[in-house]
Parts: C-alpha cells; structure tokens; sequence
C-alpha cells in the first residue's frame, strides 16, 4: 500500500473526490448515541452512512486511496466484513473473513489478545485457503486503541501473508490506536483513516 497516485484505482483523482464525498456523508448521516457501550462514552454510529447509497459508496472507494500491490482485503468481524467485501471488489481482489473465536469450523489459525475488559480472539480458516506470501489490506469501521488491528495482521502472519496497510471508516481522536499499529506492525505499515471523530 503506497500513496503513488500514479498506481491508485481510478486514480488519485476520483478518490480524493470519494474522500471528500464520504466526509459529507459521515457528517450528514453519522449518528452520536451518548452513553454508550457504557456511560460517559459516545459512541458514534456509521450504520446510517453505510446505509445511504452514496454514503456507503464513497466510503468503499475512499477506503481504497492509496492502496497498491494489494492481493487480498481482510475484513475485521463484523462491521469489517461489509467494507472488506466491497473494497475487495472495487480493488479486484478476493476478501477474507476475520472471525471472532468459535464461529469457524476446525482446522483455524487462532491468535488471542487483551482487551481494556478481558481477552478476546480471532480465527481464519486454516484449511482450503493459502494465503502465504499474499499482501494484505485490513479493514475495518473504526480505528480506536488499535489491539484488534494488531492482533488480525498477527493472526495473518501467522499464516503467511502480509499486511501491507490498515484502512478503516473512522480514527478515533485521543486513543492511541495508530501509535498501537506502529508499535505493532512497525512504522512502514501505512493507516488510512477517512475521517476523525
């Protein structure tokens, strides 16, 4: 994942027209649901966005700005698996399921992680698809302390393949989500956020 707008679908052009169309869209139909999950946090809602046709349009094609040398798109459970599919489609690349545990039939490649609240995990087939040697780009809604993100390229290179960027809908602002990539991933493993909120 490069930003050479040399090499971008459509060109720079036509999604730095989708960014800013997005951006319209997220701030016309994003929806702010006070206390929730918990009390004191806001939590901002896409399903309204991705819902409207040129909302969820534009996002798919902005989700892609930048993106080069991409041989798969991993979508993140849940939410990540309606963008992944579509921005798997407008980049003419296949789509991978990253599950949350127990959802798969056996064989899985499974990785565990902390969360602020506990532990969680993310499974893979690990039979009947090879991804080794694929470079990948993982979606998902929103980009908040960044241990989910971190955790699927883990559980992905574990199975041989490669992330090569991180693109979600939303960056979440305070949270140390892109810091938690870099440290991850490493610096050179690009984030793509279409917006802050």
């Amino acid at each position: 994942m490069v930003t050479d707008a040399e090499h971008l679908p459509g060109g720079d052009e036509t999604t730095e027209r989708a960014l800013a169309r997005a951006r319209q869209a997220i701030a016309e139909h994003a929806r702010l649901v006070a206390d929730f999950p918990k009390p004191g946090i806001a939590f901002k809602d896409l399903t309204p966005v991705l819902a409207d046709p040129v909302g969820l349009s534009s996002v798919v094609t902005a989700l892609t700005h930048g993106c080069t040398e991409v041989d798969l798109v991993a979508g993140i459970d849940a939410r990540g698996f309606l963008l992944g599919g579509a921005v798997a489609r407008e980049l003419n690349v296949g789509v991978l399921a990253v599950r949350k545990g127990g959802k798969l039939p056996p064989p899985v490649h499974s990785v565990s992680y902390d969360l602020e609240y506990g532990t969680a995990s993310l499974e893979i087939p690990a039979g009947g698809i090879d991804i080794t040697g694929q470079r990948v780009l993982l979606v998902d809604d929103v980009l908040a302390t960044g241990g989910t993100a971190v955790a699927a390229a883990d559980l992905l290179a574990r199975a041989g393949a490669q992330v090569v960027g991180v693109a979600v809908i939303m960056e979440l602002d305070g949270l140390p989500g892109r810091v938690t990539i870099a440290d991850g991933l490493g610096t050179h493993v690009p984030v793509h956020a279409v917006t802050t909120g």
